[in-house]
């Protein structure tokens, strides 16, 4: 069986085809232009690629409320050209296959509960920390939407003390995704996050309002793993310390072996699936899709 899958990112589009397995067999990407532009590519790449079904993953806001006229549609996006757009009604009109849809984050939690370091559980949160801050939560074997969907990257923080950065949220200013995304950390200290060194005094405040959100999470949800994605997270020294942040924070109050000393190490964690998290999880979705297409 062919699965189609979409990541459908702010900077960049990855489209790729699986299978059951969750297994990558092949994928492209391109930067992420107007829409009629960049869904005209991913049309034209699952044209003849014979798939049972498409999943997509997309950056947010967006509608998953099926009964809602607007379901599809990418909302208040920032991002020029994109708010308001029909993403997944432009992609019916051209393939006519099941279409799974959700955020990219949650479809990277489904993913990791597949087939990652989350597999065989069932709850999980999924962060990705980049362009910009996501969160993606899968909570008794489903994805979880409710009211619109989780924006855990614009949950509010408190200051590091030694912070004066105003932060990079066009919404919020200083919310997690202000503080803590790579667009802040370059403005911040005047340099690519790839570009400073592991000892950098950047670090220790990153991992200090990613703590911040995690111990809050953790306290909220009760998720059986946590896993960090994304560029910024490319930076493995942020996880001793973000799991140090976490125990401060929890100050015991939580009894959990997964909480303690000993077993936070495999508690909060990489993806299982690496950088092919978002685009596996997307199979998922589209599995999923076909599942229920044939019920």
């Amino acid at each position: 069986m062919l699965i189609g899958a979409v990541e459908a990112g702010g900077t960049k589009f990855v489209c790729g085809i699986g299978n059951e397995k969750g297994e990558v067999l092949d994928r492209i990407s391109f930067p992420t232009e107007q829409p009629e532009k960049t869904l005209g590519q991913v049309i034209a790449y699952f044209r003849d690629k014979q798939v049972e079904a498409i999943g997509v993953g997309s950056f947010g806001p967006i509608n998953i409320d099926k009964a809602s006229p607007q379901y599809g549609y990418v909302t208040t996006t920032p991002k020029p050209g994109w708010a308001n757009y029909p993403v997944l009604a432009e992609l019916k009109k051209a393939l006519n296959v099941p279409f799974g849809w959700d955020t990219d984050v949650n479809a990277a939690a489904l993913g990791e509960a597949t087939w990652g370091a989350a597999k065989g559980l069932d709850s999980c949160l999924y962060y990705t920390f980049g362009t910009g801050v996501g969160v993606g939560v899968f909570a008794e074997g489903n994805m979880v939407h409710g009211l619109v969907h989780p924006e855990g990257g614009h949950v509010l923080t408190r200051r590091h003390p030694n912070d004066t950065y105003a932060g990079k949220c066009p919404f919020h200013g200083d919310c997690l995704e202000g503080m803590a995304a790579g667009p802040g950390i370059e403005e911040r200290w005047g340099v690519k996050a790839s570009e400073l060194p592991v000892d950098h005094p950047a670090w220790e405040m990153e991992a200090f309002y990613i703590g911040q959100a995690l111990a809050s999470a953790i306290l909220l949800l009760s998720p059986k793993k946590i896993i960090l994605g994304g560029g910024v997270m490319h930076q493995l020294q942020l996880f001793p310390l973000i799991r140090e942040q976490v125990r401060s924070n929890l100050k015991g109050y939580l009894v959990s072996a997964a909480l303690e000393a000993g077993g936070i190490d495999e508690y909060i964690v990489p993806p299982g699936l690496g950088d092919n998290a978002g685009l596996s999880g997307s199979i998922a979705l589209g599995l999923r899709a076909y599942q229920e297409s044939q019920s």
